[in-house]
């Protein structure tokens, strides 16, 4: 019996140099590949988009946002899964044209994550197109005031903002049928650290002070941006004695905010060196003592369950989280692994029990990723949801 095809609709070449924002999508290759499933990385690119590695404009196949995707897919003996559209669908890169069509045809379903993959090629031939919405609140509030509607043409919804529906979470279902899942960690890639290897480091996170959205105004309320969460946790270096650090992707004319964060004593770690690649990103995580993470105004406000796939790369290297709550503690235990606060005291509280710890919550840390976020299982979990076998 040949293994199931599925196809994971990705950004990876569109954002080459991000770590972090790589292992987004491996983690469900991985997850795939490790069910038996044949897992097919599809990818696209405008001209525009692609540069050499000293940023110069670059033709697609010549470019280095090719070269990345393809170093790390041979890096995880993905050489010949993956391919690259442009041309609107008609070019190809990665796997032949052939191959890729092949794939298409005989795929079970499309995980297109944040409805990334649009193009005719792909989009029109896959008999189940699930939309997979890693930014919970920002996709659902566009459609329902009318501004845009990310979930058309597709006949599944998935979310991992895993509170939607619940009484107390203000994201509208839009009257979707929404499929809720955390996201995967691929365990045996994120291998335990030791707690001595940790202990000395400091509390990290990897960030975009904006990102890519625009707050939102829902119902009489503004749903913002990271900056505006971490705003009010600006003075919490003041308010501990661990040394708190963040590789966080900010444009150098916040000077306001970069000098309260520097006022406070943040640590300001460099995100184009700490997150190079997936392994500058993995051993950054692993080198540190946990993570501190100051979630986004929208996840925050709107409770939506929302837990990041960073965060949740720390608890498998067995290393700490210290959450801010957006109502993850009504879906996974917290107290011991995974610590969640809401205002900078608790932080601080926070931060203190876990050092003080620390080898206990180190364990318990991955204790949580093996139990919850098993790559195999939860995307094995999703599959069947959507009715893949």
């Amino acid at each position: 019996m040949s293994a199931t095809t599925v196809l994971l609709g990705g950004s990876v070449a569109q954002r080459p140099g991000s770590g972090g924002h790589t292992w987004v999508f491996l983690q469900y290759l991985l997850g795939l590949r490790a069910l038996g499933c044949d897992p097919v990385l599809v990818d696209w690119l405008e001209p525009e988009m692609c540069t050499d590695r000293a940023g110069a404009p670059a033709a697609v196949v010549q470019s280095w946002n090719v070269a990345y995707l393809r170093d790390v897919m041979e890096r995880l003996g993905l050489g010949d899964r993956w391919a690259v559209l442009h041309e609107d669908g008609r070019e190809v890169v990665g796997m032949s044209p052939a191959a890729l069509d092949e794939a298409v045809g005989g795929a079970a379903v499309l995980l297109n994550v944040n409805g990334f993959v649009r193009q005719e090629r792909v989009f029109a031939r896959v008999p189940l197109r699930a939309y997979l919405d890693i930014d919970p609140g920002f996709g659902q509030m566009w459609r329902a005031l009318g501004l845009h509607d990310p979930f058309e043409g597709h006949d599944a919804f998935v979310t991992i903002g895993e509170r939607i529906g619940q009484p107390d979470c203000t994201i509208p279902t839009n009257g979707l049928d929404w499929i809720t899942t955390p996201q995967p960690v691929a365990l045996d890639h994120w291998p335990a650290q030791s707690p001595e290897s940790g202990a000395g480091g400091a509390f990290t996170s990897v960030a975009s002070w904006r990102g890519p959205f625009a707050p939102v105004e829902f119902e009489g309320v503004t749903y913002g941006l990271r900056v505006h969460e971490f705003r009010r946790f600006a003075d919490l270096p003041r308010r501990t004695g661990e040394r708190l650090e963040v590789a966080l992707d900010i444009h150098e004319a916040e000077t306001a905010d970069l000098a309260l964060l520097r006022s406070n004593e943040w640590r300001l770690a460099d995100p184009a060196r700490a997150a190079a690649d997936p392994w500058a990103y993995r051993s950054y995580v692993q080198h540190s003592k946990g993570e501190l993470m100051i979630a986004k105004h929208m996840y925050v406000a709107s409770r939506s369950g929302w837990l990041s796939d960073r965060s949740i790369c720390y608890l498998a290297s067995g290393r700490p989280v210290v959450a801010q709550e957006t109502g993850v503690s009504e879906l996974y235990p917290v107290g011991s692994g995974l610590v969640t606060f809401s205002e900078p005291d608790e932080a601080a509280a926070a931060l203190a029990r876990v050092a003080a710890d620390y080898e206990r919550h180190c364990a318990a840390a991955r204790a949580l990723a093996e139990e919850h976020f098993r790559a195999e299982a939860v995307v094995g979990r999703l599959l069947e949801e959507l009715g893949v076998r």
